[in-house]
């Protein structure tokens, strides 16, 4: 793959680009238009859904891992506008509370991340889909692992159907 031929969908382009490059208010400090303790996600999160993961080498997700998501989301009638990706390694220290507070949160999927990354007051394993404090919570394997084992990508497709109510 070239990288003189990249093609992004236009979802993530708009959010790529969902603010100008120059700031016109020179007088004014970077850090005043970031509200403090907001959760830096990709997406527009319209069906409150959060989809987290811990990628230290990408801001969200390195390419082939996003578009492996995008094909899931595809198969569960979704896109980026429905969900809040949001990257643990760029957002230190979140904890439910705060995903429960400020996405309004329904359901919230843990890609290759453990319950105790986001401060849960319960452990479960991966593949059970378990209902906490008004929402569904789904643990899985990383996008890294699914991509790669097909038994790992059942046991995931099993989940969401139950969960979206898919055929």
């Amino acid at each position: 793959m070239s990288l003189d031929n990249i093609q992004l969908p236009a979802m993530i382009l708009q959010g790529l680009y969902s603010k100008s490059l120059y700031d016109l208010e020179t007088d004014k400090s970077v850090s005043d238009d970031i509200p403090t303790g907001s959760i830096a996600s990709l997406g527009n999160n319209q069906k409150k859904i959060a989809v987290l993961v811990n990628s230290t080498v990408a801001i969200y997700l390195p390419d082939e891992e996003l578009n492996f998501l995008l094909g899931i989301l595809t198969a569960c009638k979704l896109s980026m506008a429905d969900i809040a990706l949001i990257n643990l390694a760029k957002n230190p220290g979140l904890a439910y509370t705060t995903v429960t507070e400020q996405l309004k949160a329904e359901k919230v999927f843990l890609f290759g991340l453990d319950t105790t990354a986001l401060a849960l007051p319960l452990q479960f394993p991966h593949y059970q889909v378990q209902q906490f404090n008004n929402q569904v919570y789904l643990s899985s394997a990383s996008l890294h692992e699914l991509q790669a084992n097909k038994e790992e990508k059942m046991k995931l497709w099993n989940c969401l159907k139950k969960i979206f109510s898919l055929g």
